[in-house]
């Protein structure tokens, strides 16, 4: 394109007789436009397509790296996807942008990282094509630039790269990133604060020791200061950086909450910011899940109930963190599981499981319920008072629900064999509602403990609970009864030690 433009302009010029400097003038003068043309394009996603199709852009000609325009359009192309992102890799330019972060102007170099950074966001071998070529020494020097811009371009391409796994993010901790992208966060700049806090997260997700490097910098005292500005996005980053330290191990759990979060952090669930609140409860899932003891911290915070009107006000996935956090606090005790019961926690998990059409958030309650319940019958009856056992049931038996969710909804419904140790009239009857009628439900019952269990309540002659128990009974041959009764064994062994070989 670039040959045949210069052609015209010669042919042109040839004709009207201008000076040779007239004519490259001329040319450079459209070379511009026409890459303004292009950016311009690209900032409109309909046109993308066809310019893709075109197939006449040029991403490999060394006359187009000229320019913070060009920088942009190829920006803008490379962002829009991996095909196009691959082109600029193809055409040799990302040597040239390299290089020009270290000579060129700030708004050059912006425009330089921003290409750098729609690159690597496709796919790791696209990140690893930009490390390939040495951008991140670069990079990582653009964010000792004075200008936030710069450092904002800069920091945002490093989480790019750092984003996809432990090898990438190891690189960027290793080029010297992580000490200056805890100094941007101590810039006045919200923009620059949050897209360091954004690659800070970026880093530490990938594992224990990614997350380290990052706490030995200082990082988690300096984003507790952040937990109360009053920038929603800034917000956001910051929960998910401690979210995503504390997820690894009580050792870096236990750090975040000796920053002294707690409890200024609850009063985040009720900002109006929806993914605010949601990477609020999943930090405070990510501290409950390691031990008894951060769990109590959170309860004794006003966590739990914090938590539990947050999915009250809630819709959607931004729910499932703050269920399996209650899940999380309940599996560890006893007095645990109690305090999600005082809370009232059961009867919002029960309005969340009809709620919710999802079936990972069905099958992510049904796992919360099973850990409320499984302690002692007390905790069974209050998962039973809720009716929730005839539709974790019902889930189970659903031909359409997935592996996961009947495997889910079955470890839920084994807490109905703790609630029949309960020796008084029971307030609900799931089974008498579907085991006449579906082998499924009548072999998980016998499986998961149920059958024997009613064959161990002690019910008066007559009353309504040995009724239920006789109802349950005659839905299994009489040989499977007596084999599940109390003394049984002792019968059989009696049969052994009479029997007389022929």
């Amino acid at each position: 394109m670039d040959l045949a433009l210069g052609t015209g302009l010669l042919s042109c010029c040839n004709r009207k007789g201008p000076s040779p400097n007239c004519l490259f003038e001329q040319y450079q003068k459209s070379r511009t436009q026409f890459v303004q043309t292009i950016a311009e394009l690209a900032t409109r996603p309909q046109n993308i397509e066809t310019l893709q199709n075109a197939g006449k852009l040029g991403l490999g000609s060394p006359t187009l790296m000229l320019s913070q325009t060009t920088a942009l359009a190829l920006g803008r192309l490379a962002n829009y996807n991996d095909d196009l992102a691959e082109a600029v890799v193809k055409g040799d330019i990302l040597p040239q942008l390299v290089y020009s972060l270290t000579e060129q102007n700030r708004f050059y170099k912006k425009a330089a990282a921003f290409v750098l950074r729609a690159v690597a966001k496709h796919s790791p071998a696209l990140a690893q094509a930009v490390v390939d070529c040495g951008a991140l020494d670069a990079l990582v020097i653009s964010l000792e630039e004075f200008d936030p811009g710069v450092k904002e371009a800069a920091a945002w391409a490093l989480g790019y790269i750092a984003r996809h796994n432990a090898h990438l993010s190891q690189a960027v901790v290793d080029a010297g990133a992580v000490p200056l992208l805890v100094l941007c966060i101590q810039e006045p700049e919200v923009a620059l604060k949050r897209i360091a806090a954004s690659a800070l997260s970026d880093i530490a997700k990938h594992s224990p020791e990614l997350a380290q490097t990052v706490v030995d910098t200082g990082a988690i005292a300096h984003l507790a200061q952040m937990i109360l500005n009053p920038d929603a996005k800034l917000k956001r980053q910051v929960f998910s950086a401690l979210s995503q330290i504390s997820k690894h191990s009580v050792d870096l759990a236990e750090m975040v909450v000796e920053a002294e979060i707690f409890p200024a952090v609850l009063a985040c669930l009720r900002d109006p910011d929806e993914y605010v609140r949601k990477n609020v409860t999943t930090l405070m899932r990510e501290i409950t899940k390691h031990t008894p003891e951060l769990s109590l911290m959170i309860v004794n915070a006003g966590g739990v109930a914090a938590v539990i009107d947050y999915l009250g006000d809630s819709r959607g996935n931004v729910r499932l963190p703050g269920i399996m956090m209650l899940g999380y606090v309940a599996a560890h005790s006893e007095n645990l599981a109690m305090a999600v019961i005082v809370s009232k926690g059961v009867p919002q998990l029960a309005i969340c499981l009809s709620e919710e059409p999802e079936e990972h958030i069905k099958a992510a309650t049904a796992w919360a319920f099973g850990q409320i319940g499984r302690h002692t019958p007390e905790h069974a009856r209050a998962v039973s008072t809720a009716n929730v056992l005839p539709k974790l049931l019902a889930l189970y038996m659903d031909t359409d629900s997935s592996e996961d969710l009947q495997v889910k909804t079955a470890q839920g419904f084994k807490i109905q064999c703790i609630v029949f140790l309960v020796s008084s009239p029971l307030p609900f009857s799931p089974p008498l509602q579907v085991l006449p009628h579906d082998s499924k439900a009548r072999r998980l019952f016998v499986t998961s403990g149920g059958l024997k269990k009613v064959q161990e309540i002690k019910a008066d002659p007559g009353s309504a609970l040995q009724e239920y128990i006789n109802s349950i009974n005659n839905c299994y041959p009489e040989e499977i009864v007596r084999y599940y009764s109390p003394g049984y064994s002792e019968t059989l062994l009696a049969r052994v030690e009479k029997y007389q070989p022929v």
